[in-house]
């Protein structure tokens, strides 16, 4: 098989200078020459993704979590209160009779009503969230057996990273530690941290920090393990005295306001260095938020200037399960998995999966032994079953994508599917500016980047009755931006290039919604001009012992503005002092410069932001600088990028820009949403306000600020040891 690295390797050696990677296509900048070579099947686990029949299993429609109960915050709020556990059980993903898959994920442990689900499921139950009504959650970490002893991680754990290291105790947890030889797997018990991806105005006590982990409250946790993270203490002693909310061992309490726009919002672990194995365990929910001036009842029909009706019902808290009505709003989560012919789940269990390297790894060298720098399952999951299908009526319908695969970008397909009409209508953060037809003007396609949403209106009226395939021509490598079979090759149509079936019949009722060309969306009120601009730069680390084999992916600070002279990067470090440090309540714009050559999801946790634009740069690798090419012009986001968005895609060769408004005080992060990336080095912290001298890291920002005269735009200058 021709790997990724293997083209980087052809590109070296014709001397091209600046390489960019775009899907399965290398281009020099220098001359824009490109070399092209077949991709080999994409591998994985004993399980031959084509031996797995397709289209067997109904599409599995997330119920809603129940709530355990009504409680009174401290700030007298009525407050909907839920306790979720994280546990291993079996769950048949693959159709039978293959085997079920063991599996972790969320789940209620206790409802007020008599006839709320306690199911654990993977992805799991949709938590339905009411616009300014809190919601509190006691998230139990359960992964434990019968007898009360902690259950070992399903997939191998790597322990060379900057993870969160029980082993290391109190001095070493949440460290990169260091070996005299290269060590196996770890296979002690399991910390988690739960994140709601999307949240805003959540007390940084609530966001899930990736330091902020725990345990399970088991009786045989080894003697001198560290049993919570670093900052869990002073994140307990925060919610006890903000929320009146209590931690203990096993578990944490967040509370979340509600109070941004209604939205399509997702809940997944969060510990550090370790993401990318507990989310592909399988605990991943919905989170969606509605009501309020911006929600489903502000949508107006053009035609008549009443309310809109969007297409419904979607679950609701309580209902039969399996259901025993249909549902027209439907979340649907696609992930990628790869699985051995016994059922359970792969995962690699070495770097020689990703580039052949065999070691040494470290400490003999700088590459991980297990770490693999993406990885690309060959086997599309969708709400927890392989290739399912979906019955739909000729009518509208809405469907709510995530998309929560590891490193694979989507590029939804509808064009196998005659006659039908595809309206996105809002993103991650609400509703868009106005509706934008796919169809009409998209070449009927859809693009999601790591962990993006997007809250669409798909027509089934005009399609003929039959069954059709939803699919997928993202590349089944790292993705850099281009066009479908000519910049890269698609996904392998027998399998990864599949999403699932829709099985059009007659509608039973006319359809009551209205035309999406006649929806008139929330307004958006745009943030006000920022008066700071942050540089900041995308970076893949090389080994220094192996050819063009990463050893890890960065996030830097940028000297000067790149926008008018070159600008030097600094690679920074999870464990470095902060550097991004905005005040409370100010606007910034933060400026992604991509020195890589994929594409990178980038997530800014708490703060909702608008995309502004996109420019070419060039790249300097010798003297490690970015700039702004002269003389091009930016490029305007994408129509389904208006509003507010929690996610972006950064492409290679260019700047993303987003600006960002801080309003909640607190200790929060940055990274990439590739979550091999983000879990070696690709994430940093960042403080908006002062940082707590009582903080586990009270530290002093290394930045240093020109022109700070009220009003005035300045820009923000980092140089390496201030």
């Amino acid at each position: 098989m021709i790997t990724r690295r293997d083209f980087l390797r052809i590109g070296t050696v014709v001397g091209a200078g600046v390489i960019f990677w775009r899907g399965d296509t290398l281009y020099a900048r220098s001359n824009e020459s490109r070399v092209a070579m077949p991709i080999g099947q994409i591998p994985g686990g004993s399980l031959d993704p084509l031996a797995v029949p397709k289209f067997q299993t109904p599409l599995l429609i997330p119920p809603v979590m129940p709530k355990a109960g009504t409680i009174k915050n401290k700030k007298g709020k009525n407050a909907d209160y839920y306790e979720i556990s994280m546990q291993q059980f079996s769950q048949q993903i693959l159709p039978p009779p293959w085997p079920a898959t063991t599996v972790w994920g969320y789940g209620a442990v206790s409802a007020k009503s008599k006839r709320g689900l306690l199911l654990h499921h993977a992805p799991s139950l949709t938590i339905e969230a009411k616009y300014n009504t809190p919601a509190r959650v006691k998230w139990i970490n359960d992964l434990k057996d019968v007898d009360g002893n902690y259950q070992p991680h399903l997939l191998p754990v790597d322990p060379t990273l900057h993870w969160a290291n029980p082993t290391g105790g109190l001095m070493g947890r949440d460290m990169r530690p260091t070996f005299t030889s290269t060590p196996g797997p770890y296979t002690g018990p399991v910390p988690i941290v739960t994140h709601v991806h999307g949240a805003a105005g959540v007390g940084d006590e609530s966001d899930g920090y990736a330091e902020a982990w725990y345990l399970p409250a088991a009786s045989n946790i080894p003697s001198g393990y560290a049993t919570e993270g670093t900052w869990y203490s002073f994140f307990a002693t925060k919610a006890a005295a903000t929320l009146g909310a209590t931690w203990g061992p096993g578990y944490a309490t967040f509370e979340y306001p509600n109070r941004h726009r209604a939205a399509t919002n997702w809940y997944h672990d969060h510990t550090l260095g370790m993401t990318r194995l507990n989310v592909y365990a399988g605990p991943a929910g919905f989170y969606i938020i509605r009501g309020g001036p911006e929600g489903d009842g502000a949508v107006l029909d053009t035609r008549f200037g009443t309310p809109a009706v969007l297409p419904g019902p979607a679950p609701k808290e309580n209902d039969k399960f399996p259901p025993n009505k249909s549902y027209y709003e439907i979340p649907i989560a696609i992930q990628d998995r790869s699985f051995n012919a016994d059922g359970s789940l792969f995962y690699p269990d070495t770097r020689a999966f990703f580039d052949g390297i065999t070691g040494p790894y470290l400490p003999d060298t700088d590459v991980s032994p297990i770490w693999n720098p993406e990885f690309f399952g060959n086997i599309i999951m969708v709400n927890g079953n392989t290739w399912p299908f979906q019955s739909v009526e000729q009518r509208r319908y809405r469907l709510r994508f995530l998309n929560g695969c590891q490193s694979r970008f989507l590029i939804l397909d509808f064009n196998q599917i005659p006659g039908i009409e595809v309206w996105i209508i809002g993103n991650e953060g609400g509703f868009l500016a106005a509706p934008v037809n796919l169809t009409a003007n998209h070449g009927n396609r859809l693009l999601m980047g790591l962990a993006e949403r997007a809250d669409v209106i798909v027509d089934f009226t005009n399609v003929p009755v039959g069954n059709y395939i939803l699919g997928n021509i993202g590349p089944d490598e790292p993705f850099g931006g281009g066009v479908p079979g000519e910049d890269f090759d698609v996904a392998d149509p027998a399998s990864t290039g599949q999403v699932m079936e829709f099985r059009v019949v007659p509608a039973l009722a006319p359809d009551p919604t209205t035309p999406p060309q006649f929806l008139q969306l929330p307004a958006i009120t745009p943030y006000p001009a920022e008066t700071i601009t942050r540089p900041l730069a995308l970076l893949e680390e090389m080994s220094s012992f192996f050819a063009d084999a990463p050893a890890e992916a960065l996030l830097s600070t940028v000297a000067g503005d790149p926008n008018v002279a070159p600008g030097e990067w600094t690679k920074r470090m999870w464990m470095e002092p902060i550097t991004e440090n905005p005040t409370l309540g100010s606007t910034e714009l933060w400026e992604f410069y991509n020195a890589t050559a994929d594409s990178h999801p980038m997530h800014v946790h708490e703060a909702a932001f608008e995309v502004v634009n996109r420019q070419e740069i060039f790249v300097d690798e010798s003297n490690q600088t970015v700039q702004v090419v002269p003389g091009t012009m930016p490029v305007p986001p994408e129509a389904w990028e208006t509003g507010f968005k929690d996610t972006v895609i950064a492409y290679p060769g260019q700047v993303t820009r987003i600006r960002l408004q801080f309003d909640t005080e607190g200790r929060f992060v940055w990274h990439c949403h590739i979550v091999e990336h983000e879990d070696n080095e690709m994430m940093r912290p960042y403080q908006v306000g002062p940082i707590p001298a009582d903080s586990p890291q009270a530290l002093v920002t290394a930045s240093s600020v020109t022109g700070e005269n009220e009003g005035i735009k300045t820009h923000i200058p980092w140089v390496s040891g201030q």
